[in-house]
Formats: C-alpha cells, structure tokens, sequence
C-alpha cells in the first residue's frame, strides 16, 4: 500500500523522474503545452525549484513499497500569479503523479491527504491550479476529485484554471 511521508531533499531525483515520465507521456499525446517537451532534468532552472521544494515544510512523498515514488504533494500558500482568496485557505501548489500502474489512484489520495491537512489547520476552502489547454482533461480530472472551478487566468500564453473544494467534517 502506497504509504505519505514528508519530502526531503534526498528525494529532489525522485520527484524529477516523475516530472520527467510525465512530459515524455505528454509527448506521446501531443500536449507540449503544459510543461513544454524538454525533461524537468535537464533544466537548471526547474531542477533548483524541485530542489526547493523537497527542503520546504509542507511537502509530501507518495511512496509505494515495490516502485518507490509515486507521488508527490505541495502544501501552502497560493502562487502569486492567481486571485487572492477570499477567506483562509490552503493551496495544493505542486501535485504529481506517477504513470507506473502501481501508482493508480496516487493523485486523489494526495488529494484526499490535502483535505485532512486542510481540516487540521482549521481553514475552510482547499484551492489548486492546473493547466487548462490541451483537451481539459485536467481541469475535468480535479472537477471529478470534488473541486469546481473558479477563476481563470494567463500566464505569459498559458492558460490556468483556478479550482476549489469546500472543506467539510466528515460526520
């Protein structure tokens, strides 16, 4: 069973394969738009910012006990190129999943995990970006994890979607 742990810098690599696997499969559907066709491994820039990312609070690992790290999950505050909110929120600011078919269902568990931190902190809405070109088949995937959406908004050409989740105690 595919177990949350918090990130570390020694998994900076892991979390690099996964962003890499992922534009390779892009590219085997023709989305560049999202992440654009060069691994996240062969760009400084991306290779310090997952760097960052390992080392900071509010970082999580989805491991699995046979094919390793499947997932991971950034928690915090929103990226500064979306709407403010309204109210006390946490931000889903990094999601990634792994394509290995042992990983199937890592991202809405992360999701899930997001929700429970969520409830913990005590704030009442759960906000996320996402690519919204290509087909939207992301922006879908997100509505069909509980979220709906909200603001959109560019980036230089590249199309954002803004979405929320209310959280709720389970009764």
């Amino acid at each position: 069973m595919t177990s949350i742990r918090p990130a570390r810098p020694a998994d900076a690599d892991a979390v690099l394969r996964l962003f890499d696997d992922a534009i390779a499969w892009f590219l085997t559907i023709g989305n560049t738009g999202q992440w654009g066709t060069q691994p996240f491994s062969e760009r400084p820039e991306q290779v310090t910012r997952v760097q960052g990312w390992v080392a900071e609070p509010g970082t999580w690992i989805a491991e699995h006990p046979e094919a390793g790290v499947v997932g991971f999950l950034a928690l915090g505050a929103a990226t500064e190129y979306v709407p403010a909110a309204t109210e006390p929120e946490l931000y889903v600011r990094v999601l990634i999943g792994s394509r290995d078919p042992r990983a199937t269902g890592t991202g809405r568990r992360l999701l899930d995990f997001a929700h429970e931190e969520a409830l913990a902190a005590g704030v009442g809405t759960l906000r996320v970006d996402c690519y919204a070109g290509g087909t939207g088949d992301l922006v879908r995937w997100y509505e069909s994890c509980g979220y709906t959406r909200t603001d959109r908004f560019l980036v230089g050409e590249w199309p954002g979607q803004v979405l929320e989740r209310r959280v709720v105690r389970p009764d």
